[in-house]
């Protein structure tokens, strides 16, 4: 039997890297437009909700929609606060869903085919947890910490790898997708623990805006998969 899964989208008006971000006009709709269209494909979301506090983003996620069943209050939503808190703030207000999948507005490139994968990679693994990874651009077994100056290995190795193909492969988080279920986020409150399953998304679904240049680098993919 199909599990009942709900989709919390977060999305704060208090952005700081890029005025307004959530509905700042990317490719032709606002960025949170993105998300939602992508969550409203998903064969197993039941149902798609916005968590936010700002009215105005409220409004543009209805015209996409989006349902908003709360207002998310306001210290819920400031600067410093933890990123687990609105997820289960979201799931007191909506009661009766064995999983929760968190979708950042911040990752357009994500796909509802991807979103279904990690769904049904964390179901067909009975994990409690799943997030999306992928593989950095820069590898940690290629880091350094400066000592006074002196550069020392982020992770010590015994000896230094010289080509990219021999390094281990490392995953990073991308923020794109978190699905838990409801019982466990409730009771560990993360997403990330021992258990967790990490569902691999190419580089290329990967962006999370931050800045302005990756809003710049997201409208030309967008523009590109639109065409």
């Amino acid at each position: 039997m199909k599990p009942k899964i709900l989709a919390v989208i977060p999305a704060r008006g208090g952005s700081k890297g890029v005025l307004r971000k959530n509905i700042r006009d990317l490719a032709g709709k606002p960025l949170l437009a993105w998300t939602i269209e992508e969550a409203n494909k998903s064969h197993y979301i039941d149902h798609v909700i916005l968590s936010s506090e700002d009215m105005e983003i409220i409004e543009v996620a209805k015209q996409y929609g989006c349902d908003v069943p709360f207002v998310r209050p306001i210290e819920l939503a400031q600067d410093d606060t933890p990123g687990i808190e609105p997820v289960i703030h979201a799931i007191k207000q909506c009661p009766g869903y064995e999983y929760v999948v968190i979708l950042q507005p911040t990752s357009p490139l994500r796909t509802a085919e991807q979103i279904d994968e990690c769904i049904a990679y964390m179901l067909e693994k009975q994990a409690d947890f799943c997030v999306s990874v992928t593989e950095p651009d820069h590898s940690p077994y290629w880091m350094y910490t400066l000592n006074e100056g002196a550069m020392e290995p982020l992770i010590p190795q015994t000896q230094t790898i010289a080509r990219r193909q021999d390094l281990p492969k490392v995953y990073a988080l991308n923020g794109a997708i978190y699905v838990g279920r409801t019982e466990n986020i409730l009771i560990e409150q993360t997403f990330l623990t021992s258990k967790t399953k990490g569902y691999v998304m190419p580089t290329m679904n990967s962006l999370d805006i931050d800045t302005a240049l990756d809003f710049q680098i997201c409208s030309i993919l967008l523009k590109e998969r639109v065409n």
